[in-house]
């Protein structure tokens, strides 16, 4: 398969054509600095706001707790010492978590994004076309840290000085060097994004029930060239989630012989059938109906499939 590539448009422009390892030229949109910005934003206030819920309910607990200390300590009673003693480290490992696993928790589901993102439309992909790996989200994340939580903490811890000395200085230029990354490369892409392989992109919300239309032969599954009659089983249909149905409503409605027969070569490779050719739309639009039916009949149960990971 060859490697994916994005293909940048105008020079302004924030729309690309990603052209994934299958060979399907997919259209994306790049996230903006703003939104982006916003989205960070929104996401440090959920955070702070579960730090200040989760520091009031222990604090709230240790109070009751600390009643019960001293009584039990002058009975010589340790257990009570000691559950005061488990709310202070509880409440440490917890304000880790929200610092550092609210961003992999949320960017690791199927909807790659986290609250902020969702708000503001956006979310995570790869560069390369691929699937969003584990690895990807990590050394993202992990850049965080380096561009923004440490230099803000030694920008803070110099400001109470009179002078904020040459640490201080460091630290703001540190700051302004990785806050303004994403201003001196087209795609907005921040450190973390460029060492992961990662970028944000705009991610719409679309709904499944804007159906292409196809002729009755084809959604029944017949070929009106051939004669053939495509029906596929649940184990073949269940490969495929929403991203590749309105993928390949995509290709269906461009309706690009090159593209058309990338993908039916794609699909009966991943189905276990041997593809032919000369029949590809007819095959393509009858995989189109049936994993669309499947896919609506799950989530009337309350059962979605964001792609082909889910």
């Amino acid at each position: 398969m060859s490697a994916a590539r994005a293909m940048p448009t105008a020079k302004n422009d924030r729309r690309r054509v990603m052209i994934t390892p299958e060979g399907i030229a997919l259209p994306i949109v790049v996230g903006s600095r703003g939104s982006r910005f916003g989205a960070l934003l929104l996401d440090l206030l959920f955070i702070v706001v579960l730090m200040i819920s989760t520091t009031l309910l222990l604090a709230y607990l240790g109070s009751g707790v600390g009643d019960l200390r001293s009584e039990a300590l002058a009975k010589g009673d340790k257990a009570i010492a000691r559950a005061s003693e488990f709310l202070v480290v509880l409440w440490i490992a917890v304000m880790f978590l929200f610092r550092h696993a609210y961003f992999l928790f949320f960017e690791l589901g199927p909807r790659g994004a986290t609250p902020g993102k969702r708000l503001t439309g956006l979310r995570i992909a790869a560069r390369d076309g691929g699937r969003l790996t584990t690895e990807m989200v990590l050394a993202r994340n992990l850049l965080r840290d380096i561009e923004l939580f440490l230099p803000i903490a030694m920008i803070v811890t110099n400001s109470g000085a009179d002078n904020m000395g040459a640490a201080g200085l460091a630290a703001t230029v540190w700051f302004l060097v990785f806050g303004l990354f994403p201003f001196f490369n087209r795609d907005r892409l921040r450190a973390g994004d460029l060492v992961a392989g990662t970028w944000v992109v705009e991610a719409p919300r679309r709904k499944l029930e804007a159906v292409l239309s196809t002729t009755r032969t084809a959604a029944s599954g017949h070929s009106a060239a051939t004669g053939v009659h495509y029906r596929f089983g649940e184990a073949e249909l269940a490969i495929y989630g929403e991203f590749e149905l309105q993928t390949l409503e995509r290709v269906l409605r461009e309706d690009q012989p090159e593209a058309l027969v990338a993908v039916h070569t794609a699909i009966c490779r991943k189905i276990g059938w041997e593809p032919g050719a000369g029949d590809e739309r007819a095959f393509l639009e009858a995989y189109y109906t049936q994993l669309r039916a499947r896919l609506e009949s799950g989530m009337r149960l309350g059962q979605r499939k964001a792609d082909k990971h889910g």
